[in-house]
């Protein structure tokens, strides 16, 4: 299964998302590989890697390299990483002329999907050829949806994206779900925002909030997810109560 965790918002925790879900499904004993496709690479850099030591999905797309020879391995057991690069900001400018530009990513995908158990795809936060390739590629998607005022503008062009993807290019296409991210109890509006999407959304939110949290926050700089970080933080109970719903949802 491929999902692609998508939001065309920066700074939604789309990329913790995407690291810390896979972490915790890998953790619980499942084969899991982490495709980057941001050119800021965060993901990469995130889990301890220089996104300059080595090609990654650039090589995919511009390239058609066997993924297989570009894939790492991570500090977390049973989770690999296709790494990004800055290149790729480059490589999102070339794609337009090449054919059949919307299934490049797939095609590599496709060597190795039975490999994994699951795959994620970290899209960046556009919706441009790089996400309409890993929307191509997936079988899911999950949209981290932050806790904050402006977190419902662009939700609905984003999910006519997708439905426009479905239509046109991969039939099979299907939400997962919303998770609400970066909720603070403390303020009025993340508890409104919830509410919101729950009332808009009521088939797709996921039950799972993923509070605000210090050590979130932290993991990344020091190139682990959190459950390596903190385990036992309320940020990676969060991230283990959700892998378990996308579990339940399949």
């Amino acid at each position: 299964m491929i999902y692609a965790v998508a939001n065309q918002k920066g700074g939604v925790g789309k990329t913790t998302t995407a690291v810390n879900l896979a972490a915790c499904l890998a953790e619980s004993g499942e084969k899991i590989l982490l495709v980057d496709m941001d050119p800021q690479a965060n993901a990469t850099s995130g889990l301890g890697i220089n996104p300059r030591e080595a090609p990654g999905s650039e090589a995919v797309l511009l390239d058609g390299a066997d993924p297989r020879s570009l894939i790492l391995s991570t500090d977390v057991p049973r989770m690999d990483l296709l790494p990004s690069t800055p290149d790729l900001a480059a490589g999102a400018i070339e794609l337009p002329a090449l054919a059949e530009r919307e299934f490049l990513l797939k095609r590599g995908l496709d060597l190795i999907d039975p490999d994994y158990d699951r795959v994620f795809i970290d899209c960046p936060p556009t919706l441009d050829l790089l996400t309409v390739n890993a929307l191509v590629a997936a079988h899911r998607v999950i949209v981290p949806v932050q806790c904050e005022y402006y977190a419902l503008e662009g939700l609905s062009g984003l999910l006519e994206t997708i439905a426009a993807v479905r239509e046109r290019l991969n039939p099979g296409l299907r939400v997962a779900g919303l998770v609400l991210t970066m909720h603070d109890p403390r303020t009025r509006v993340s508890g409104e925002v919830i509410t919101e999407v729950r009332r808009h959304f009521p088939d797709i939110a996921f039950r799972t909030i993923v509070p605000r949290n210090v050590r979130l926050a932290e993991a990344p700089s020091h190139g682990q997810p959190v459950i390596r970080y903190d385990p036992h933080c309320v940020g990676a109970d969060a991230y283990f109560d959700l892998a378990k719903e996308v579990r339940s949802r399949e």
